[in-house]
């Protein structure tokens, strides 16, 4: 997702009852911790995966009050000896686990899934788990493809006027407000922290005494969260493109702008080295080829790019700037940002930077589409403060635009509607450091757009037993994106517990080798 989430502390909690063994403890009643996973055939999906739904608190510190579902997949190892149970989660805020399992074949390697019954879940508020919903399909459309002075240059983008500033804050203030109408109770408890209490659950009824783990982007929140609140649980956690527990919400916006502009400044160097790039060529500099791109984006916000899907949505400088973005996660979508910058700049045609913004979201499914937007908002704000004052987003937002001049306004004032979040339902900050659990594993890839290089060495050195794993390279996190190395890394810790030298490049680990 564009927008990540800063860090939070555990939200405290009361104990009712006792826990049964194993069980997710800490508040949660026996009669949480006692039910049974029912498993049956999943109806979609890999072959041979099963499905359940168990039981959790929506309030944890109301552990006899309402109860809402969660819902999971699992995929039993191909091997016969068995581990246990290695539950992974995609990020987001937002994502499904639950149908993360379905990649499980090229995210996850062979020797692992020999070993390994993979397990995801719907974190709650997600998918098919008791889930959240604020705006419909269409408001959501506006609320993301709202251009406030698109017409303007990146300088001008960080200072909206009057007219521009009291209509982001409307827009925000109405998404806020739609989640208070249709969820009160569930967006005050859908943070990290009662997240990891659900996994705990969850590992206790898959009957594992520890916990394997592997998080992706959010994900690695989910796990380090759950290494603070049960140390003494942990077996092994790979946590893959890390977030900065330690940020405020704002602050996670700007940071990120910086890694999103590695990440187009790697695009643009590849694309001028290409006859079909169509920002420059080979005599062309980077910085020629960003002007170009961002000539194109204000162009868009004064004339929009004509859309070809027939539903009616202006390609505006928001949405194709959102498709940019969408691009730099993976260098695999190069070659598509490549073809749909050269629609736009040599027919006008914004369809295919429309359509890679929409998978970013998940718009193909429209009940996808409602429910990850809301849980990505909802998540995010809950997890971390942010400034309630709205000078303080501008302010931010001009030093994004220093920063990364394409993508920094729009990721500060993305963080806007945490400035109307219930004070009461967000955790309070501070650092994590897991203290008295076994290794934990940090993978940082050093050019990774969407979660900066710097958040995997502040989370591996906040971490008491952390341990950072560094791939040279692009795209977003790092394990199963080429490099053998960190692969091999990651597959050895999980399944036999090896710890690398700390904060150990790949290309010196395997320059040791070949000594």
């Amino acid at each position: 997702m564009a927008v990540l989430l800063a860090g939070a502390v555990l939200v405290s909690g009361c104990t009712a009852g006792e826990d049964a063994p194993g069980g997710g403890g800490d508040g949660v009643r026996a009669d949480a911790t006692e039910q049974e996973l029912v498993w049956e055939e999943c109806e979609s999906g890999l072959p041979g995966s099963e499905c359940a739904v168990f039981e959790v608190p929506l309030d944890y510190e109301d552990p006899a009050g309402e109860r809402i579902e969660i819902a999971v997949k699992r995929l039993p190892a191909t091997g016969d000896d068995v581990i246990g149970s290695l539950l992974i989660n995609p990020g987001g805020p937002g994502g499904s686990g639950y149908d993360f399992v379905d990649h499980a074949p090229y995210k996850l390697s062979e020797a692992v899934r020999e070993s390994f019954d993979v397990v995801g879940f719907d974190p709650r508020g997600v998918g098919r788990s008791t889930p959240l919903t604020c705006l419909d399909a269409e408001e959501i459309d506006e609320f993301l493809g709202a251009d406030y002075g698109g017409d303007q240059g990146a300088d001008d983008l960080a200072d909206l006027g009057p007219e521009g500033l009291a209509e982001i804050e409307a827009a925000n203030r109405a998404f806020v407000e739609a989640c208070e109408e249709n969820a009160p109770e569930l967006m005050r408890n859908i943070g990290t922290a009662d997240v990891a209490r659900d996994m705990d659950v969850l590992r206790g009824l898959l009957g594992d005494e520890e916990l394997s783990y592997f998080g992706a982007s959010y994900g690695t929140h989910i796990g380090a969260r759950y290494a603070e609140q049960f140390p003494e649980r942990v077996r092994a956690l790979v946590l893959d493109g890390a977030v900065d527990p330690g940020q405020d919400q704002l602050s996670v916006g700007v940071e990120q702008a910086t890694g999103f502009e590695t990440a187009l400044r790697s695009f643009v160097q590849d694309c001028l080295t290409r006859p079909d790039c169509p920002l420059g060529g080979p005599e062309d500099s980077v910085d020629d080829g960003i002007a170009a791109l961002e000539e194109l984006l204000v162009a868009a916000g004064e004339d929009p790019l004509s859309n070809t899907t027939g539903d009616g949505r202006e390609v505006n400088r928001a949405r194709a700037e959102l498709g940019v973005l969408a691009a730099l996660y993976t260098e695999n979508r190069w070659p598509m940002v490549r073809e749909a910058l050269t629609d736009a700049t040599e027919d006008g045609d914004g369809t295919g930077l429309l359509l890679l913004g929409d998978e970013l979201y998940g718009r193909g499914d429209t009940a996808k589409y409602e429910n990850s937007t809301a849980a990505l908002t909802a998540v995010n704000c809950s997890d971390s403060a942010a400034p309630r004052d709205v000078e303080a987003y501008a302010e931010a937002a001009a030093d994004a635009a220093e920063e990364s001049p394409v993508f920094g306004p729009m990721l500060a004032w993305g963080a806007l509607a945490c400035a109307f979040w219930p004070q009461e339902a967000v955790a309070p900050p501070g650092e994590l450091d897991a203290a008295g659990a076994d290794p934990i594993m940090v993978v940082g890839t050093t050019r990774d757009s969407a979660t900066p290089y710097a958040w995997s060495e502040a989370l591996a050195s906040q971490l008491d037993s952390g341990f950072l794993v560094t791939r040279d390279g692009d795209g977003h996190t790092g394990y199963r994106m080429g490099d053998q190395c960190v692969d091999t890394m990651v597959d050895e810790y999980l399944l036999e517990l090896a710890v690398p030298e700390d904060g150990m490049a790949c290309a010196d680990h395997l320059a040791e080798a070949a000594g």
